[in-house]
């Protein structure tokens, strides 16, 4: 029994020296830097502790909060896309009304954006919406919709829609085949049940597919939180990475890294990533505990 358990320890101590080394040290050290003025400079024995004024900073910090408006702003309209493209899909393919074919087609089809890089994606966004030569502004303008070009990426609406439109292009294929797992796992006695009492569609989702989806959509939304608010690689690549037009693309994250490796505040950028996963566990709570309530009711 001794020998079962010096083996089975041996074969855990590299994940756990792993996870140690690389997920639990890394989080204490950030921690340890946001109570310290950590410049970037030379080893952790040149950070002079500062206790919490780093939070207090932070509190006090506007541009902290209009990165974080910004950020449920991309986020807000990116999940509204995404999650209507994924549940309108998803119902579709899954309606036994219809029974169309080619399900496993279109999954790959819908994943595909999903695994292009992100640079590949701002390159090509850029390109197509070039203010001069973008064939998005040649389009709208030889079909007469515009009169002129729009510098899409130069006006905060434009820019912050683009970035949730673009994201929501990239995601919705994700979504769609959690959505019809999901949908694929409701037995179909219900809806046969459904069909006999003369239910219709709207009867039918709403009676039938949204309370027994109820548990997967909890998922995706509180992954969408999780991911939404930590968005960062697009608006950067989007703008002069500094969240132009206006900060209207400075995100949380961006405004992380450019505390950090732009002006050399490790100290102040570890307290905001702090505050950012503060943040993102009081929105995945109160979501939890929003879905669990309708759930118990």
């Amino acid at each position: 029994m001794i020998k079962d358990n010096k083996n089975a320890f041996l074969f855990m101590f590299p994940f756990v020296f792993v996870f140690l080394v690389f997920n639990i040290y890394p989080i204490l050290l950030t921690f340890y830097y946001s109570l310290t003025d950590y410049t970037g400079m030379g080893g952790i024995g040149n950070a002079n502790f500062i206790g919490v004024e780093n939070y207090a900073r932070l509190i006090g910090d506007g541009y902290f909060y209009s990165a974080l408006g910004n950020t449920l702003k991309i986020w807000g309209l990116n999940f509204i896309v995404q999650m209507g493209i994924a549940l309108g899909l998803a119902l579709l393919f899954s309606d036994i009304r219809l029974k169309l074919k080619g399900v496993g087609l279109f999954r790959a089809l819908f994943y595909l954006p999903n695994i292009i890089t992100i640079a590949s994606v701002a390159l090509l966004f850029n390109i197509l919406l070039d203010w001069n030569y973008g064939a998005l502004n040649q389009m709208l303008l030889s079909l007469g919709i515009i009169d002129s070009p729009i510098n899409w990426l130069n006006n905060p609406t434009y820019a912050q829609s683009w970035v949730a439109l673009i994201g929501a292009w990239m995601w919705f294929g994700n979504s769609f085949i959690i959505l019809l797992a999901g949908i694929s796992g409701i037995s179909k006695d219900y809806y046969e049940a459904a069909l006999i009492d003369g239910a219709n569609w709207w009867q039918s989702f709403t009676n039938v597919t949204l309370p027994q989806l109820k548990p997967v959509l909890l998922y995706v939304l509180i992954t969408s939180i999780i991911g939404g608010l930590q968005i960062f690689d697009l608006p950067m690549l989007l703008t002069d990475t500094r969240g132009a037009p206006d900060g209207a693309l400075n995100t949380m994250v961006l405004y992380l890294y450019n505390q950090s490796f732009k002006y050399n505040n490790f100290g102040y950028g570890a307290a905001i990533a702090y505050g950012l996963f503060i943040i993102t566990v009081i929105f995945s709570a109160v979501t939890f505990r929003s879905m669990y309530r309708k759930n118990a009711s």
